[in-house]
């Protein structure tokens, strides 16, 4: 049996994942932030930290958290998903509907539509205010009716016979107040996407509807939150203890994600498998149900290397709600220390007295 390279020095920065259990989950003050004196050392914190970015388009990003603390990555995790603002539907004026949803259904479904406007534009919404402003709100209608189509012939599908059978969210027409036709267009407001299934009606129905959009952060609700999902995990790195070749090697690529384990032929024309991207590997650890392979792989895991995904639902670029994200904390971080110093004169003061 192949033995393992695992040792006391690598414990320090690498997670060992066995066929039934963790090893080495060391806690956070194992020397990677401290100076000699067990004192934080922001200077080897700066020194060590990372961030390179993988992946990146309008909608998604994956990037690289290198030398920072689980806590922290996942403190940037839950401000995106519920402390970064954004704008959704949050007062639905309903005057008529005589589709078959129910009212209190149909306004819920319009709140979850994705808006393209820029939460950082705009004011929150007092709670007293009922109609709202044009520096807190944004005012839409929606106003369909299905009737038949008179220019249609009788031959046609009944979809051609009929028109405003689908509602889509491209109906929904933004209603400037005040200034805020000279700052925005219609294409900076309206909803993201413009064929989401809102309703089906048939000749005779319709819907009236004034729809009030707010800023609000997904604590509140989560149709506020500005990303569809942000997660995160430790990065993946896969060891080969032995030489895994021919049928043991396409059995050990199948162990895996695709593109995890690679195959290559030898000089005496041999297929010897090798780890062409430990990356993607989803810790299945399926390799060890195979009893002729389980002691030729090491499974580990990269402390303090996070590989951090954000998926926008289209308001903001990803990248942005990242910084966004630290904006936040930082600012959390800023109050939180005035609130000590405040209750820290305040004692003195008491104590004076």
């Amino acid at each position: 049996m192949a033995k393992s390279n695992f040792n006391i020095d690598r414990a320090k920065t690498h997670i060992l994942m066995k066929e039934k259990s963790v090893a080495n989950l060391l806690p956070s003050e194992d020397g990677l932030y401290l100076n000699e004196d067990g004192h934080w050392d922001f200077d080897k914190w700066r020194e060590q930290f990372q961030i390179k970015i993988v992946k990146r388009n309008s909608l998604e990003m994956e990037f690289d958290l290198i030398g920072i603390q689980a806590a922290i990555v996942n403190a940037f995790r839950r401000i995106l998903l519920s402390d970064v603002p954004s704008m959704a539907f949050e007062k639905v004026l309903i005057y008529n509907n005589t589709s078959i949803i129910q009212d209190e259904v149909l306004a819920h479904r319009l709140g979850l539509i994705p808006l393209k406007a820029d939460a950082r534009q705009f004011e929150y919404r007092q709670p007293d205010d009922e109609n709202g402003t044009d520096v807190d709100t944004l005012k839409y209608k929606l106003k369909v009716k299905c009737s038949w189509n008179k220019n249609a012939s009788p031959s046609a599908p009944l979809s051609e016979q009929q028109v405003n059978t689908n509602v889509y969210s491209s109906q929904i027409k933004w209603l400037p107040m005040g200034s805020q036709s000279n700052v925005y267009k219609p294409d900076d407001v309206n909803p993201i996407h413009h064929d989401i299934l809102i309703a089906k009606m048939v000749p005779g129905q319709e819907m009236d509807i004034e729809l009030h959009a707010i800023k609000g952060i997904g604590r509140d609700h989560a149709k506020f939150s500005p990303v569809a999902t942000a997660f995160y995990r430790l990065l993946p790195e896969i060891t080969l203890l032995r030489d895994v070749e021919d049928d043991l090697a396409y059995k050990l690529q199948k162990c895996f994600s695709p593109g995890v384990i690679g195959l290559q032929k030898t000089k005496s024309g041999n297929v010897k498998a090798y780890v062409s991207d430990a990356r993607y590997d989803t810790c299945s650890r399926n390799v060890f149900r195979h009893e002729d392979l389980k002691d030729a792989v090491q499974l580990e895991r990269v402390k303090h290397h996070f590989i951090f995904t954000i998926e926008s639902v289209g308001a903001l670029p990803p990248d942005v709600l990242f910084i966004e994200a630290v904006r936040t904390l930082k600012n959390d971080c800023l109050d939180l220390l005035q609130k000590m110093k405040n209750m820290k004169k305040s004692g003195k003061k008491k104590k004076n007295n």
